[in-house]
Formats: structure tokens, C-alpha cells, sequence
């Protein structure tokens, strides 16, 4: 196991070394920011549903302006798995779930 995360949604997100390996090879700047993306689960700034899927939520943590630490996971029922991790500098649009 490479990390497992209580969010303030009332579950947990994990991830395994060999997915996290492989998620760094598609988003390979996200390596250095393990930290941030952790934060991004236990500390969101928001959390966003899915427009596209409903079981998928993306979780915000501002890095610095105008840029975030996206983690993006799917919830089923108390447990939650991490699909991808990502910066952007914008906000997708869906259902704001949770606000800081």
C-alpha cells in the first residue's frame, strides 16, 4: 500500500505503489508533489463531482495561484480508490460536493 487517506467525506482513498508508479509515468511533475496530493484527499479546498461519472470525485488543493493539486477518485461505499492525480489551473466544472 502506498498511502490510505481519511477524507472529510466520511471514507477513504487508497493506492498502491505499483498504481502510483504507474499514474507518475502518465503525470510525470505530479512525482515530486505525493505530499500535495495526499493533502489534496485528508485537506481539500473543494471537492467536485464528476460531470461525466457520478462516482467520481475530484478533489482541489490550491499549490500556489492559480494552480492546483487535482486527486481524482472513485467511492465505493466506505472505501475509495485514487484514479489519477494531476495540476491544472482550472476548475472542471461539476457539482461542488464540499467547500473548505
Amino acid at each position: 500500500m502506498k498511502f490510505e487517506i481519511s477524507t472529510p467525506l466520511g471514507f477513504t482513498v487508497r493506492t498502491s505503489e505499483d498504481y502510483w508508479q504507474r499514474l507518475i509515468i502518465k503525470h510525470p511533475d505530479i512525482e515530486k508533489l505525493e505530499d500535495f496530493v495526499q493533502l489534496a484527499l485528508s485537506a481539500p479546498d473543494q471537492v467536485r463531482r464528476s460531470s461525466r461519472d457520478a462516482g467520481v470525485l475530484l478533489f482541489y488543493r490550491v499549490r500556489r495561484e492559480e494552480r492546483w493539486v487535482v486527486a481524482v477518485a472513485r467511492r465505493l461505499n466506505e472505501d475509495g480508490f485514487l484514479i489519477t492525480a494531476y495540476q491544472t489551473d482550472a476548475i472542471k466544472e461539476g457539482e461542488t460536493v464540499w467547500l473548505k
